[in-house]
């Protein structure tokens, strides 16, 4: 079950004096108040900016169920499978505060029409390859691509609403657009996996194509930045610092974890990273100020989203690799099973902005992850080799469904909450880097804990229930670990009373 890890999205752009205004020709601004009334060509670019989100949805979807398929065709490996999936998010996150700062510098509406093009084009090559490493390349220049169109696409979410209920609000649509294109991804993945699994690569060229000349047609043409400069250091080395992570932990079950090459991989992995910190301290202009991380709520809902997204990822895969390779679901069977948590996310995103101004960001976070933590161990418990769906499966579905609704835009909130306009690409991007790096993490974390001691070709062969147990251990630990970050300020609240 996935929505998040790449289908919404509020990212990083700081927007220059320059930028024209959405709702008139003028070239005013871009940041209407709450009272100003929408012309028809502002509402032309939130439908192409919905469509991208709509896109994203459908297309991750749709790839989640076609997996199984994917891996008996081209043989690969369940370690492989989980590439695709990670290639794409790390492809993402790793330039995702890059794609904001050069969309920037060079113009929003000429970084999204470039992006968007190029993925297009890695749409459709993926469906054509008969490699699996191509496949994986494909990806992986997808998510590179939705680095830099997200970011133009989504720029003027924040700085256009202010800070409350209008920003509830649109945090809500752009959450229901996007569980929109995973539900339909979901139904339209299972019909068209078992036609060939290549129809779900193929499926979001016309929609890329049609989002292509929508925005050539509406977005407002913009100047570049007069002055600013890009990290590419900074850039470099959490990209690789990332990718060398991730391939260490995937590669370790089979290697060895006590193997010189893999203690090796670690060692240069967390120096990549920690001169990424050196670099963002250092550098002009950084991709992250990070002395913004010294608010704790920005803190929190940074490590709350990787709860969210590491823990709701990493079930999702194991949901459909178990479902279709050990009980021998259909792919449209898989996804009308999995489907009432996206109809959960779809029907009642809009309502989460109201029970934010009711009850505020931290109790509606700490409601999401206790949900979602409560449907971790229902399955924990309830699953078996035969389960029943109405028993072990459907509960767990309907509360992940009502966690992811209640969370994500309950955290998006509380990460943009009190920032200033100016810094709220910065925020903003801070956290959707911090879903996508978390939820890379957790997934080669649970797909190494799922494949280890299997000496099968797919790792997943003759396996059950027990082949997975491991793996849910790990995604409701990393669940429950979040619940506690969260409600952490209301027990020092309650032992330091003054």
């Amino acid at each position: 079950m996935r929505i998040d890890c790449t289908c919404i999205y509020i990212l990083p752009v700081t927007i220059s004096d320059a930028t024209p205004d959405l709702a008139t020709s003028s070239g005013a601004t871009t940041t209407p108040s709450t009272d100003q009334a929408w012309t028809p060509r502002l509402w032309g670019v939130l439908a192409v900016l919905c469509l991208v989100m709509f896109l994203d949805g459908l297309d991750v979807s749709m790839v989640g169920v076609a997996l199984p398929s994917i891996g008996t065709e081209l043989g690969l490996s369940t370690t492989s499978l989980q590439w695709i999936i990670n290639g794409y998010v790390l492809g993402f996150g790793g330039l995702l505060l890059l794609g904001g700062r050069t969309a920037d510098l060079l113009g929003r509406r000429r970084v999204f029409l470039i992006a968007l093009t190029v993925f297009a084009i890695a749409s459709l090559v993926g469906g054509l390859v008969d490699n699996g490493t191509l496949l994986i390349a494909s990806r992986f220049v997808k998510g590179l691509a939705a680095a830099f169109t997200a970011p133009t696409a989504m720029s003027i979410l924040t700085t256009t609403f202010k800070e409350g209920p209008a920003r509830n609000r649109a945090l809500s649509i752009f959450s229901v657009f996007g569980a929109s294109g995973y539900s339909s991804g979901l139904i339209l993945g299972g019909l068209l996996t078992s036609a060939g699994w290549r129809w779900t690569f193929l499926m979001p060229v016309p929609f890329a194509v049609l989002a292509l000349v929508a925005g050539a047609v509406l977005i407002p043409r913009d100047r570049a930045a007069d002055n600013g400069g890009h990290d590419i250091v900074g850039a470099a080395t959490l990209v690789s610092g990332m990718l060398l992570a991730v391939y260490t932990v995937v590669s370790a079950p089979a290697r060895g974890w006590a193997d010189p090459l893999t203690l090796g991989s670690f060692a240069l992995a967390a120096a990549l990273l920690a001169s990424f910190f050196v670099v963002e301290n250092r550098v002009a202009h950084p991709l992250v100020r990070l002395s913004i991380l010294r608010v704790g709520s920005i803190v929190r809902a940074n490590l709350s989203i990787v709860a969210l997204f590491g823990s709701y990822l990493s079930f999702q895969f194991m949901m459909t690799i178990f479902l279709q390779s050990v009980l021998g679901w259909s792919p449209l069977e898989m996804a009308l099973g999995l489907l009432p948590a996206g109809i959960i996310v779809a029907f009642g995103s809009p309502f989460v902005g109201r029970l934010i101004d009711a009850f505020g960001t931290a109790r509606m976070i700490i409601a999401a992850l206790t949900s979602l933590s409560l449907g971790y161990l229902w399955f924990l418990f309830a699953g078996s080799d035969q389960p029943h769906y109405a028993v072990a499966i459907l509960p767990s579905v309907l509360l992940l469904g009502v966690g992811f609704a209640l969370g994500f835009t309950s955290i998006m909130a509380q990460a943009t909450s009190g920032v200033d306009d100016s810094e709220q690409g910065l925020a903003s991007g801070l956290v959707q880097t911090s879903a996508q790096v978390g939820a890379a993490l957790v997934l080669a974390l649970t797909t190494a804990l799922v494949t280890a001691g299997s000496h099968t070709a797919t790792g997943i062969s003759g396996a059950g229930f027990h082949q997975f147990h491991s793996g849910l251990v790990l995604v409701t630990g990393v669940a429950l670990l979040g619940l506690l970050i969260t409600v952490s300020p209301l027990f020092r609240r309650v032992l330091n009373p003054a």
